[in-house]
């Protein structure tokens, strides 16, 4: 096949200027990129080779290094699995599927957000959005990539200047793998570019970024040598000799199989960037054996960040690592863990699984089920741990994490209780998100309820009139705004023995008002009566019942539910996801105080059949829905609604017509 020209997307393109011009200053980074791709090809290798033999190479699965300094290059390879030419086009050639426009994004809100600069910004994102072949750029001025797929004939040949363009053709390679060999632009310490031909130089970014890596990094390597007598002495006035062989840069130790104590924090957070290729500190560190019948290790690690797929589960293939005796198996965190822990990073290692152990059959092993419910229970206790004390870092989690460690509580009963323990909640008390033990202590000694207000926004909820009663009698609201808070509030939960009550459902009895408040409401319900029950036939499309709110002190009216309703923002989430729900009635509770009411009444008491009180009804209604943040039915028949009264208020507020008016203009005439 002849040689082929190809131009990159737009958004490729972009992504090359930013590598080539990046301020970025630790430009050592290009190396662990390359070779963590190595080291992922040589597992894929390895996993195939389980059920096909004869892929595997002769000799070890290995990633080599070679630098030519007189002709400034730098090669890595590789004998893993390789690519094909579709391959190379789809992952090299485009990095469709590796999230290059989310990376720019992100990049952009970055340097935007003023909190840190290019260099920080792409150091946190380079890894994390799976674009680290292309950190190449900012040391090389020519990339060459040969690669074979193992059990392939033919091997292809990837070549760019970074120019926008890519040249595709076949190449000759002797077995399978990927070979890259970086033209090197000069070394220049002040724009952060060593030279990287230089051993002592590849050794130390190995050391520092890729010791862990579970392959040898082995590199051909000069060194002067004595030559020794017959005793093992140096020959005196003889010139040391040059050997040359190979050395191994990373020593490969399995950090998750020695004790804690024999593990500095900087190696665990060293090996957490190696995993996650995330530029900062984790915010905990989980390092635990199980022991007994069953024997595992895990080593953990919660980020600081949440990454951009959090919520994309099928694109997070990275999480946590299965290991069977400190074998590199599968990166499945789905068989590993819960969903609602994907964000974590690490390192499970089963000594007493098969090797050749597949996804099917450890969904139903025994043992990775005790392993999972052991991993599940140091990560909580780890959490709850950051609670206790470090409050800023479990603030720093709940922001990143919260929503999706809440999905836990959707989904599993078992840990339930736990969860609870550690979710942090926006409150009616204060401007800091409160822990749920914390809301119980200060609650009154004989309020019975965890009180809770769910919406689409904090700001929604802040500002709904269903907390006025609340608020006047101090008693706290919780508030929760996460699109999983509606799934798991549906169900009936207690914490400490409380139960919680949504303030926008049922009938809410705050305490009684003094006794003349009460003979005076018995005086007035008959009245009162009559006019829920016209209101109610002017909205029965609308509304269940029309009744008297024991939670409203300064709005008209507000919209509730039974105590067994879907809210609305519930059923909205059923009807996007192509569900169908009934549509529910709610109740409309009226604040029989409010003025606007009370006008109300005394229209009815002079005519029961107005029209007005139609007009005024559904005035009302869509009043009560926009107070809670909430969406019109028909937003076009209430501005109408809306100008109606508008209208007529102007009209009665308004001066009589000019004719009508006594001045000293002469009079029209007829004609006039």
């Amino acid at each position: 096949m002849s040689t082929e020209k190809r131009t990159f997307t737009a958004e490729v393109q972009e992504l090359l200027n930013l590598m080539v011009h990046s301020l970025y200053s630790q430009k050592d980074i290009f190396l662990r990129e390359l070779v963590s791709n190595s080291s992922d090809a040589l597992d894929k290798l390895r996993i195939q080779g389980l059920s096909d033999p004869n892929l595997l190479p002769e000799g070890d699965l290995e990633i080599r290094l070679d630098a030519d300094p007189e002709a400034r290059t730098l090669t890595i390879s590789d004998n893993g699995i390789g690519m094909g030419r579709d391959e190379v086009v789809r992952d090299i050639g485009t990095i469709a599927r590796s999230g290059s426009r989310e990376f720019l994004t992100a990049l952009k809100a970055k340097q935007d957000a003023g909190g840190e600069g290019t260099a920080a910004a792409t150091a946190d994102l380079i890894g994390q959005f799976g674009v680290g072949f292309y950190s190449t750029f900012m040391v090389a001025d020519r990339v060459v990539l040969t690669t074979r797929r193992a059990g392939a004939d033919t091997a292809t040949r990837w070549e760019s200047t970074g120019d926008g363009t890519y040249t595709l053709d076949e190449a000759a390679r002797p077995q399978a793998g990927t070979t890259v060999v970086l033209h090197l632009k000069p070394a220049d310490e002040e724009d952060g570019r060593r030279d990287y031909t230089d051993p002592f130089v590849l050794r130390e970014i190995v050391k520092k970024h890729s010791d862990f890596v579970a392959h040898p990094i082995r590199m051909r390597v000069e060194r002067q040598e004595p030559v020794l007598d017959n005793t093992g002495q140096p020959v005196k006035g003889v010139l040391p000799k040059t050997v040359v062989e190979d050395e191994t840069f990373n020593s490969m130790k399995a950090i998750w199989t020695r004790s804690r104590g024999d593990v500095s924090d900087d190696e665990y957070h060293e090996f957490y960037r190696h995993l996650s290729h995330d530029w900062h500190d984790p915010l905990a560190t989980i390092p635990a054996a199980m022991e007994g019948a069953f024997n595992a290790r895990i080593l953990l690690f919660i980020p600081p960040k949440a990454p951009f797929d959090l919520y994309h589960r099928e694109r997070i293939t990275k999480g946590v690592q299965l290991y069977v005796k400190r074998v590199h198996i599968m990166d499945d965190w789905k068989v590993l863990l819960p969903e609602w822990l994907r964000f974590l990073k690490g390192v499970i290692d089963c000594e007493d699984l098969s090797l050749n152990v597949s996804r099917e059959i450890l969904q139903h092993d025994r043992q990775v089920k005790s392993i999972r419910n052991f991993a599940i229970k140091k990560t909580l206790e780890a959490i709850g741990k950051l609670r206790k004390d470090k409050p800023e870092s479990m603030r720093t989690f709940w922001r990143e994490f919260g929503a999706v460690l809440k999905e836990g509580l959707a989904a599993d009963g078992e840990h339930r209780d736990r969860l609870l323990d550690l979710i942090l909640c926006a409150t009616t008390h204060g401007d800091e998100p409160t822990p749920l033990a914390d809301y119980v202590d200060r609650m009154a000694d004989d309020q019975q309820h965890i009180y809770y207000l769910a919406g689409t926004s904090l700001d929604a909820v802040r500002h709904s009139p269903h907390l006025e009663s609340f608020t006047r009698k101090g008693v706290e609201v919780l508030f929760f705004a996460d699109p999983v808070d509606e799934f798991w509030l549906e169900r009936e939960l207690t914490y400490r023995d409380k139960t919680f009550v949504s303030v926008t459902k049922g009938e809410i009895d705050l305490g009684t008002g003094d006794a003349e408040d009460e003979k005076k409401d018995a005086a007035e319900r008959p009245q009162l009566d009559s006019l829920l029950q016209t209101l109610r036939a002017h909205l029965q499309d609308d509304v269940k019942e029309v009744r008297v709110s024991g939670r409203l002190t300064d709005s008209p009216a507000c919209l509730v539910g039974d105590k067994d309703d879907l809210s609305p923002q519930l059923e909205q989430m059923m009807r996007q996801l192509g569900q169908d729900p009934p549509k529910t009635k709610r109740i409309l509770e009226i604040n029989p105080e409010h003025p606007f009411i009370g006008r109300l009444a005394a229209i009815h008491a002079e005519n029961t059949r107005s029209l007005k009180l139609r007009t005024y009804a559904r005035l009302l209604h869509g009043q009560a829905i926009l107070a809670e943040g909430g969406t019109l039915p028909d937003p076009g028949a209430y501005s109408r609604i809306v100008m109606e009264v508008a209208n007529e208020a102007v009209t009665a507020g308004a001066p009589p017509p000019r004719a009508a008016i006594a001045t000293n203009d002469p009079a029209p005439s007829a004609s006039s």
